[in-house]
C-alpha cells in the first residue's frame, strides 16, 4: 500500500485540531479487513471527536469519521474478498481507532458489513444516523404500536436521525409529527413526509416538569432527550413507547415514574454503536430493502473531506440539518 492522506486529529493542550496528514500502513490499527474508503459521512460524535472534553474519544493522534464505505483491498476474513463492497460503523471507529476520514482504513472482520444493493455513497447517506432511525422504528413496531394509534412525534427532526425517521414513519403509514427549533424547516419537514410541524418541545422551556399531562402521542422517536424527552413522556397516549437516542438537549432527565406506572408508557434505548455484528447486519439488508429511505436526496449534502470541519462546526453548534456525505476518495 502506498502512503495515503488522512484528516488527522491532534490535541493541543485546551484544543483539538485537524490537518491533512500523510499516513502509510503502519498507521492503521489492527483488524481482518482493509477498505479503500469511498464515502463517509458526519454525526454529532464525529463533532464530540473534535471537541475538548468532548468525551467520545479515547486518545489523540485521531482519524475521526465513525461511518464509512468503500472496497475491500486486502482480507484475511472467509467473510470478505478483495473488491467487495462494504460498510463499517460503530464500535470504536473514529473514536477509538482510525475512522473514515482517511484514504484507507483497517477494521476487524466482524465490524463488517456487506452494502449488499446499497451503493457506497447510499451507505454513507444513512450512515449511523439513518440506522439509528431504522432501530427507532422498528422498535416502535415491535412495541405494537400500529398506525392508526395516532400521531408519532419525531423531536430534532431536522438532524439525521430525526430526518431519516420522519422519512421511514411517513413511508410506513404513521401519521407523523415533525418537532423543531428551526422556523425554516417546515416546508423541508413535509417535503419528508410530515403530516405537521411544531415548535421545539416543551412548548414553555421554563415551565416546572410534569408527572403527567394531556396524552398526545401514540409512540415518539426522540433525538434530543433532556426537557424535550420529559415533557414527550408526560404526554404520552397510555401503552406509548418512545425510542430515545439523542442528547443535545442534555443528558439529564427530569422526570417521574408516572408515564411509566400509570399509563404503561415504554422508554425504548436505542444504540448502535455496540450493536451485535448479527442483527445489525440484518437491520442493513433491511435498509437495502422494504425499509430503505424514500427521501435521501432531499436530506443530503456532500462535501469533499478536506472540508469537513467546517460542516463539524455548523453540527456542533446546531445549525446543521440533514445528512453530509463526506467524499474522502478524491476528496483531499
Amino acid at each position: 500500500m502506498d502512503d495515503f492522506q488522512a484528516l488527522v486529529a491532534r490535541q493541543h493542550e485546551d484544543r483539538i485540531d485537524a490537518a491533512v496528514e500523510t499516513l502509510t500502513e503502519a498507521d492503521l490499527p489492527p483488524g481482518e479487513v482493509t477498505i479503500r474508503v469511498a464515502y463517509s459521512s458526519v454525526n454529532f460524535k464525529d463533532a464530540l471527536a473534535l471537541t475538548p472534553k468532548g468525551g467520545v474519544a479515547r486518545d489523540y493522534p485521531l482519524v475521526p469519521g465513525i461511518d464509512l464505505t468503500g472496497e475491500v483491498v486486502a482480507s484475511s476474513s472467509d467473510e470478505f474478498a478483495v473488491g467487495d463492497a462494504v460498510l463499517a460503523h460503530g464500535y470504536d471507529i473514529g473514536t477509538g481507532r482510525h475512522g473514515g476520514y482517511a484514504e484507507y482504513a483497517r477494521v476487524p472482520a466482524d465490524q463488517v458489513v456487506s452494502l449488499g444493493s446499497l451503493t457506497p455513497y447510499e451507505g454513507a447517506a444513512i450512515g449511523t444516523a439513518g440506522f439509528t432511525a431504522a432501530m427507532s422504528v422498528q422498535a416502535l413496531i415491535a412495541r405494537g404500536i400500529q398506525p392508526e394509534d395516532g400521531p408519532i412525534v419525531v423531536t430534532g427532526a431536522t438532524g439525521g436521525v430525526g430526518s431519516v425517521s420522519v422519512d421511514l414513519l411517513s413511508a410506513a403509514g404513521y401519521q407523523t409529527v415533525a418537532s423543531t427549533g428551526k422556523k425554516d424547516a417546515e416546508e423541508r419537514l413535509k417535503g419528508l413526509g410530515a403530516s405537521e410541524v411544531i415548535p421545539r418541545l416543551p412548548a414553555d422551556p421554563d415551565a416546572k416538569p410534569r408527572a403527567l399531562g394531556k396524552t398526545r402521542w401514540a409512540g415518539a422517536v426522540d433525538c434530543v432527550g433532556g426537557a424535550t424527552l420529559a415533557d414527550v413522556l408526560s404526554t404520552m397516549s397510555y401503552g406509548g413507547a418512545v425510542a430515545a437516542s439523542g442528547l443535545t438537549g442534555g443528558p439529564a432527565l427530569n422526570t417521574t415514574v408516572m408515564p411509566f406506572i400509570l399509563r404503561g408508557v415504554a422508554l425504548l434505548g436505542m444504540d448502535s454503536v455496540m450493536m451485535r455484528i448479527g442483527p445489525r447486519r440484518e437491520l442493513w439488508a433491511l435498509l437495502g430493502g422494504s425499509l430503505k429511505p424514500q427521501r435521501l436526496s432531499q436530506i443530503t449534502h456532500d462535501v469533499d473531506v478536506v472540508d469537513v470541519v467546517d460542516v463539524i462546526d455548523q453540527v456542533r453548534a446546531g445549525a446543521f440539518s440533514g445528512r453530509a456525505v463526506v467524499k474522502v476518495a478524491g476528496g483531499f
